[in-house]
């Protein structure tokens, strides 16, 4: 086969000329000469292959097989009858992928043409929509043009009959059966008209067109006119209804304007001038102007205070309705549930105490649970709140409180939300100071108190001692006949568990607890923190209402929507009813412990409520710092001049923490020296608070919480400390050692002798030197003196010299003579009594 597969070479050889007919415009053609290559061919040497010049056969599987054989390149190993089969394998593969190659392609034309059916079919659909649409449309507007018509007839024949009474007659009869031929047919009723006015009027359709002419919109044709047709655009009904009014009113011999329309108008403390035109429906620039007028250059977007807006409100003849920024909070009013929708609820019982009396281990008993194995150094720390079902079947809800000092506002804010108040008192312990703070908060709170007398398993338990302990402060159980009950358990063994489980029952019981669970939810936040995966979450104890997923909800200064409510257990649910303790996660920030949860309707409302409460808090924190006056503060720094300030920077894990630490800390100080806590928060540690605890050269104190790594990379290179604990003892110690190392140490003065002076010398290049004998104690060169003259301090200073027999000497004791002389003083005369005492200086600590 040649190189041109059968077809005429453009050339007759190798390199010759050719011609070729080119055609060109207007019928011209030109010859031009091209000249041709063959291409080359190359022909192998002999013996270089087999069958070089000879054409190659076609793969088949019966001489594939040999062909492979036969090659120098075929792998080894493999026969003819394997490499057959392999061959015979590759074409059935490749005839099985072309056949599912061509089913693919007939189900893709399948699948194609099904959507082609549909979309074709919707369309359809569609379009008869649409006809359907446009035909009842075309069909209303018509009624409505022939009910416009028939009240245009109206009105002409009322303008009409009056002319009619001068002019000819009219053929009533004839007028009559026009009207109804013309309103049968469905156009305007043109002979009638004409029939009537043709007497007094030159041609109807005259003045129409004419009128026509004159009303039609000038300017330049549109296309959008142009292919409107001859009547060009159409005019609405609203537009026709207009223009009937208007020609009514000319008439009737006047233009009577609409009545100005009075408004009530919501008018808060400060409003901006375009929500006042807004809400009195005015344009904002005739508010502007009215302002102008009063002598206020205001633009619209500028706020004015109510008795200005009051005054322009009165101008525009609308009323006032003076209205305070906090009835925003109105819609989180309590609602008044019925009677009927009052439902039993779980008590939730709070376990108070002093420190280390086996609050969290009771608990732990109740919960068949291990808490304090969780808390660092045994104590808690944060308020836990769990859910226990008793064997009975009884649900209760407990809240934990810590018993250390430092955490006063937590066991408080357990307290208020608290039901029952279960009083741990240790009976090798008896009554200890958080143990009275404990019932003061309950008495604070007005609720019933039973007290559990734990620890009863040790030997030197006495339950008697904790009972009298406990008349010293108005609680008398009922062994001494009073009305509060007491049950001696013991966490470690289980003992007296039931029977506390059947008084709290019992007080339960008394109580009658009730909620209305079918209205918006309503809690406390028992404790608040920032988790790094999470963000801020909360810890709410529900108090009404049912807690759903997808609430809004606003709580203090910070508002959200439930993005996922967790159990005591840590399982997700859907909702949480009353008296129930859940975590919630999808704050917008963290709120303080204590603060209230309220479920509104709407992100806005949640937004402006949380918006309002924090100008609130704002502009309170500024009255508190306005309120000092300059003389005040002048007082303040002078008072403060020589009191020492250790500052620190505190972040905890929890906003309860945060709260105890400082106010322990706040504690920690005397009247030189006071701990101030530039800032404390929730959350890891940040490089913002590295550069403030660099300004201020302060250290910054973790607890629970690390640093991240830009902040400890910050606190390297600028020499900030970071202090990590996680017992609040030993942050309190360390705090308070630090801040003892501003004291100024004491200075201790201790008398060691007396001298008197016999006689004076004056020793040309020393000055007078006091002949001197020591009469008590001991004279030392080292020590401080006082030159005493009938016992009056004449001076206070320090030796120059101490000879005895001419030798300079350390000390000189009692009943021996020597000689002194002082440092830059010479008034010494004979009698005279020198003191001589030693100071010592002695660290303070607070």
């Amino acid at each position: 086969m040649s190189d041109t597969d059968g077809k005429k070479p453009l050339g007759l050889g190798g390199n010759r000329p050719g011609q070729v007919k080119q055609s060109f415009s207007h019928g011209r053609t030109k010859n031009v000469v091209v000249e041709t290559k063959r291409k080359r061919v190359v022909v192998p040497k002999p013996g270089a292959g087999a069958g070089g010049d000879k054409p190659r056969p076609s793969v088949t599987p019966g001489n594939a097989a040999r062909a492979v054989a036969s090659s120098s390149k075929r792998p080894a190993g493999i026969s003819d009858a394997e490499m057959e089969r392999r061959l015979k394998a590759l074409a059935a593969a490749k005839a099985r992928e072309a056949d599912e190659a061509a089913a693919r392609a007939a189900e893709e034309k399948a699948r194609e043409e099904e959507r082609e059916r549909r979309r074709a079919e919707a369309e359809a659909k569609e379009r008869e929509e649409r006809e359907r649409e446009e035909a009842l449309k075309a069909k209303a507007e018509e009624e409505a043009r022939k009910a416009e018509e028939a009240k245009l007839r109206a009105q002409k024949k009322e303008e009409v009959r009056k002319p009619a009474a001068k002019d000819a007659p009219v053929d009533a009869a004839a007028a009559q059966a026009a009207a109804s031929r013309a309103e049968t047919k469905g156009v305007p009723n043109r002979t009638a008209r004409n029939d009537r006015g043709r007497d007094n009027r030159p041609d109807d359709r005259d003045s129409r067109g004419k009128t026509d002419r004159e009303g039609r919109r000038s300017g330049k044709l549109s296309v959008t006119a142009a292919l409107a047709g001859e009547g060009g655009r159409q005019r609405s009904l609203a537009a026709m209804k207009r223009k009937q009014e208007r020609a009514k009113q000319k008439a009737l011999g006047g233009s009577s304007r609409a009545e100005k329309q009075s408004r009530e108008v919501q008018l808060p403390e400060t409003i901006v001038v375009q929500e006042l035109a807004n809400r009195m429906a005015e344009r904002a620039a005739d508010v502007v102007k009215s302002l102008m007028k009063m002598g206020m250059m205001v633009n619209m977007n500028q706020p004015i205070d109510a008795d200005t807006a009051e005054l322009v409100i009165e101008e525009f003849g609308h009323k006032t309705v003076r209205v305070s920024d906090a009835d925003v909070e109105q819609v989180i009013d309590t609602v008044e549930d019925k009677d009927e929708d009052l439902k039993s609820r779980p008590p939730i019982i709070t376990i108070m105490g002093h420190v280390d009396h086996g609050k969290t281990s009771l608990l732990d008993a109740i919960r068949k649970a291990n808490v304090v194995s969780g808390e660092a150094g045994g104590i808690t720390q944060h308020i836990g709140a769990y859910q226990v079902t008793t064997e009975s079947g009884a649900v209760l809800s407990f809240l934990d409180t810590p018993g250390h000092a430092a955490f006063t506002s937590m066991r408080a804010r357990g307290a208020n939300v608290t039901d029952i108040v279960v009083l741990v008192v240790a009976a090798d312990d008896a009554v200890m100071p958080q143990t009275i703070e404990a019932i003061n908060h309950a008495k604070a709170a007005d609720v019933p108190m039973i007290v559990a007398i734990n620890k009863i398993d040790k030997p030197d338990a006495d339950p008697q001692k904790v009972r009298t302990d406990l008349l010293q402060h108005e609680v008398i159980v009922e062994q001494l006949s009073g009305e509060v009950q007491d049950v001696e358990v013991s966490a470690h063994t289980g003992q007296g568990l039931d029977e506390l489980l059947e008084a709290i029952a019992l007080q339960a019981e008394i109580l009658e607890l009730r909620a209305n669970p079918d209205r918006a939810a309503q809690g406390a936040v028992i404790e608040a923190k920032l988790d790094v995966g999470r963000g801020p979450v909360a810890t709410v104890l529900v108090q009404n209402g049912t807690l759903k997923r997808g609430d809004i909800f606003v709580v203090g200064e910070q508002w959200g929507k439930v993005r996922a409510l967790i159990d005591d257990k840590g399982d997700r649910v859907d909702e949480a009813g009353p008296s129930v303790p859940v975590e919630v996660l999808g704050l917008n920030g963290t709120p303080e412990a204590g603060d209230v949860l309220n479920v509104v309707d709407t992100e806005a409302q949640a937004r402006e409520i949380a918006e309002y409460r924090s100008e609130a808090a704002k502009d309170k924190r500024a009255a508190a710092g306005a309120a000092v006056t300059l003389d005040q503060m002048l007082a303040q720094a002078k008072a403060n001049e020589n009191l020492a300030e250790l500052p620190v920077v505190v972040k905890a894990d929890v906003q309860g923490s945060a709260e105890a630490i400082v106010q322990a800390l706040e504690k920690v100080g005397n009247d030189e020296v006071r701990v101030r806590v530039l800032h404390y928060g929730v959350g890891a540690i940040t490089e913002s608070d590295i550069g403030l605890a660099e300004a201020s050269r302060a250290p910054v104190i973790g607890f629970n919480v690390r640093a991240n790594a830009p902040a400890r990379n910050s606190a390297n290179q600028k020499g900030v400390e970071i202090r990590y604990y996680s017992i609040i003892y030993d942050l309190v110690d360390d705090i308070k050692a630090a801040a003892s190392g501003l004291l100024s140490a004491e200075v201790r003065e201790t008398f060691i002798g007396y001298a008197e002076i016999k006689e004076v010398f004056k020793i040309t290049g020393v000055g007078k030197v006091a002949g001197c004998l020591v009469t008590e104690g001991i004279a030392r060169r080292s020590a401080g003196v006082r030159l005493l003259r009938d016992n009056v301090v004449i001076h206070e200073g320090t030796l120059k010299t101490l000879k005895r027999h001419k030798d300079e000497v350390k000390e000189v004791q009692s009943g021996q003579e020597c000689g002194m002389a002082f440092e830059n003083y010479d008034d010494i005369r004979q009698g005279d009594v020198i003191e001589i005492f030693e100071r010592e200086e002695v660290e303070r600590t607070l």
